[in-house]
């Protein structure tokens, strides 16, 4: 009776063609076959997130066009209401003082602008020409009932259409806003005047052509 060696046992011979080395290739051959479908879900998987990723990168885009608009307008807005403020500030300040300005001027054309008053009044005229305050209204101009207040009327021969003949209050604008219309006194021509004048001109025309009766 032959002994055993204990903890050994027998193995299977391997035959010599690699007979059971198949089942291990095949099982090979199976997984490489399976991961094919597996890459290909995971790129149509990467191509739906991209598309999702593009799609929300043009709508945040989009986004922050719509408030750059918004903020351009805004800023536009802004100017311009502080700059409409700012007229507005000015012309009420400058509309105070025009009492002023009007002693000033009655001042100098009775010739009573002198010595530190008059440094005083230049000094301010100077200031609120740079604030943009301009004077108008000159005796000889046409009547503008846009800039123009008429406080006295009367009829004038040598007249063509209704002057300003004299300038009671100066008016003043800034830019193009009126603050202050000028008063005038102004002239129309003489009712009938110039019909008549007219009329001994042709007058005289016609005895000086006229045939002499033979």
């Amino acid at each position: 009776m032959s002994e055993e060696t204990p903890g050994f046992e027998e193995k299977p011979e391997v035959p010599a063609d690699g007979t059971p080395e198949e089942p291990e290739a095949a099982a090979s051959a199976d997984k490489a076959e399976g991961a094919a479908p597996a890459g290909d879900a995971t790129d149509v998987a990467l191509l739906a997130q991209l598309d999702q990723a593009r799609k929300a990168l043009e709508e945040r885009t989009a986004d922050l066009q719509r408030l750059q608009a918004e903020y351009q307008n805004y800023r536009r807005r802004v100017e311009r209401d502080r700059v409409t403020v700012k007229e507005i500030a000015v012309a009420s300040l400058l509309t105070d003082l025009l009492p002023v300005l009007d002693d000033v001027g009655r001042a100098r054309d009775h010739g009573e602008l002198v010595g530190g008053f008059k440094s005083v009044a230049e000094s301010l005229e100077t200031v609120v020409a740079k604030m943009g305050l301009q004077q108008f209204g000159k005796e000889g101009e046409p009547f503008d009932p846009t800039i123009h207040e008429a406080l006295m009327h009367s009829y004038a021969p040598d007249v063509t259409e209704t002057t300003c003949v004299a300038i009671l209050q100066p008016g003043y604008r800034i830019g193009e806003r009126t603050i202050r219309p000028a008063r005038v006194a102004v002239a129309e021509p003489q009712p009938g005047a110039a019909p008549a004048k007219d009329d001994a001109k042709s007058s005289a025309d016609e005895e000086s052509g006229a045939p002499e009766e033979g």
